[in-house]
């Protein structure tokens, strides 16, 4: 399907036509460079490599640089494959940006981001644990302890993929089908209803 690369801005709000106050998430989707183009014949599946975000070239490896100049492009920080569904025939070196994507309001999206990380957490705020008991029998100060790990005769051990207190967040999170209530071409932007994944200034990607 046909998508974009973009940045999470930030939140605001709107009044839709009802009156009704809208919140929604304000993403730059673009412009984007064509740096590659897959083919059946050649590769096995037709999709097409787009970059977006300017770098600096001390930034960049050589293989990228080669790879940067055959698009007679400057460098890049973000580089995605989308399925090859854009209409018309694409080059390398060809701009896409939010006018040519996504053209028409009231469509809807899906936005793939990384997650904010929170660090190490308990049961309770990584998993829904309840906690063990009251704050009587003895408890003490383990309101928020997993509680019982399992049998103690067999196995003698914890199972694989119990769910355990540990690192959370910074994960790849997909919402979907989210509303576009305003696009900006002028600035390309795309104003979605609802929140997406990521902190602000995190790449997104954003499929039509």
């Amino acid at each position: 399907m046909p998508g974009l690369i973009g940045k999470k801005i930030g939140m605001t709000s709107v009044f839709g036509a009802d009156g009704k106050n809208i919140p929604c998430t304000v993403i730059e989707a673009g412009p984007c460079v064509v740096t590659q183009i897959r083919t059946e014949e050649k590769d096995g599946y037709a999709a097409v490599q787009l970059a977006y975000d300017e770098q600096k070239e001390k930034h960049t490896s050589a293989s990228l640089m080669g790879h940067f100049k055959k698009a007679n492009t400057t460098p890049k920080r973000k580089l995605v494959e989308f399925e090859n569904d854009f209409e018309g025939e694409l080059k390398l070196g060809d701009s896409l940006s939010v006018a040519d994507v996504f053209k028409n309001e009231d469509t809807w999206v899906d936005v793939t981001g990384i997650s904010k990380g929170k660090g190490f957490q308990g049961v309770v705020k990584r998993h829904g644990f309840g906690g063990v008991g009251g704050q009587t029998h003895g408890q003490d100060d383990r309101l928020r302890a997993p509680g019982s790990m399992g049998a103690s005769s067999w196995p003698s051990r914890v199972f694989k993929g119990k769910r355990l207190a540990g690192r959370m967040g910074g994960d790849k999170v997909k919402i979907l089908n989210l509303k576009v209530i305003k696009v900006i071409p002028e600035s390309n932007l795309l104003l979605v209803k609802g929140s997406i994944p990521g902190a602000s200034g995190s790449y997104v990607i954003v499929e039509g």
